[in-house]
């Protein structure tokens, strides 16, 4: 079989991913390719054992037409989510369901020049317990905070590689397809191709964690602005006279009063100056669990906890604001680890909302929840695998010549 006719089958493969069930019709117009061609290339697929018949697809007048979809065990794709604090690696089949555990690593990015070689050993005995064989694994998807570039492998603010290649290095060791991308961008792909952003052209994915990052989907693509870098929600100047210092080392910074970081510095203060709360024991060395707990009082009615996602919405509607002035998205999209406080944020974000746009340019944008079952970064990390299954194990060839030259090769403690 041809290189080209391997890529289509491989194209095949990653329709039949993103749309879980589809017919034959359907995957002719995605691939732009005839449908007596693109009927040759199934068949194939089914006759390999990759794709199975599921039932027919919703009468729309005529015959209706047979719909199929991935085997669940065809491949397997490695996730690894990372934060500033903490990593979590995870294996999905081809219909996103979890194999196994997620495993959660303590792995801090911030000052920490072993992060990268952390990573790399965390994923190799990952691999190695879940006994899967190696020619099942699809790929690794990596999502991770910071400046994210893409075609060099490179991040710029964490896992510092020496200018080297993070893919390389483990792919070397691994030896399966790695690729990599900003958090924030791949939580928007996952609302883009499997969640509430499919069926919209314009859509704003803000992804709410120790920082506010963005995911932006202008006319059906994810946007990345010229060096990749777009999407820093973060870091726009909203509250300058709060002499907050930001992450970034600036003042005012949006994070600094909408972030998981800032409820978790807020409730603390509050709890110290003797807010009724049930709230306890809350620290920033333990900060998952304290957003989890605050979390979870809110949801059972704690006036404190509700108080603070009132007032961090609020201030965080203040920029979703601006972004429905300047972009005149269709839908905001509320996803990451903070979207598991719910509905807490939609009146506070509306209010703002309504204080601080035109009417007429916000009247028709909705407010949305994510509704992805599983947590949104592993599955963005495993959409970025699929996104580029075409030619992901091409360019992985190709990286592993240039790697057999010796001057290649990256050294890192």
């Amino acid at each position: 079989m041809s290189n080209k006719q391997t890529v289509y089958k491989r194209e095949l493969i990653k329709y039949l991913y993103f749309n879980k069930s589809i017919s034959c019709a359907d995957l002719s117009i995605l691939t732009n390719k005839s449908l007596p061609y693109t009927t040759k290339f199934l068949n194939e697929l089914i006759e390999e054992g990759s794709v199975v018949e599921t039932g027919f697809a919703n009468s729309t007048g005529g015959r209706r037409a047979q719909n199929y979809s991935l085997k669940p065990d065809l491949g397997y794709i490695v996730c690894v989510a990372m934060d500033q604090l903490i990593t979590n690696i995870g294996i999905l089949d081809m219909h996103n369901n979890i194999v196994g555990k997620v495993e959660k690593i303590n792995l801090p990015l911030k000052d920490n020049p072993q992060a990268l070689s952390q990573l790399r050993n965390s994923l190799v005995q990952h691999i190695s317990k879940s006994a899967i064989d190696k020619e099942k694994l699809v790929g690794i998807g990596i999502s991770m905070p910071g400046f994210v570039d893409v075609k060099k492998g490179i991040n710029y603010m964490f896992l510092p590689s020496g200018n080297e290649s993070i893919v390389s290095y483990i792919q070397q060791e691994i030896d399966v397809p790695v690729l990599i991308d900003n958090d924030s961008s791949l939580i928007g792909l996952a609302e883009l191709r499997l969640g509430e952003a499919r069926h919209h052209k314009n859509a704003m994915v803000i992804n709410i964690g120790w920082g506010v990052g963005l995911g932006m989907i202008l006319d059906g693509k994810l946007f990345r602005g010229h060096n990749g870098f777009a999407g820093e929600f973060s870091h726009i100047p909203v509250f300058k006279d709060n002499q907050k210092i930001c992450s970034c080392g600036k003042t005012g910074c949006l994070e600094t009063e909408t972030s998981l970081l800032a409820i978790i510095g807020k409730a603390i203060a509050g709890l110290q100056k003797g807010k009724m709360s049930v709230l306890s024991n809350l620290s920033f060395e333990h900060a998952e669990e304290s957003c989890i707990a605050i979390m979870e009082a809110a949801s059972k009615g704690d006036t404190f906890a509700i108080e603070l996602f009132s007032e961090a919405g609020y201030n965080l509607g203040l920029g979703i604001a601006i972004l429905i002035t300047l972009l005149n998205p269709e839908i905001i999209i509320l996803s990451g680890r903070g979207a598991a406080a719910g509905k807490l944020w939609l009146a506070p974000i509306q209010q703002a909302i309504n204080e601080h746009c035109i009417p007429k340019i916000a009247e028709d944008t909705q407010l949305k929840i994510s509704t992805l079952e599983q947590r949104t970064d592993l599955v963005g990390a495993a959409a970025l695998m699929m996104e580029n299954y075409d030619t992901a194990h091409q360019a992985s060839h190709i990286m592993k010549m240039e790697n057999e030259i010796p001057n290649n090769k990256i050294k890192i403690a």
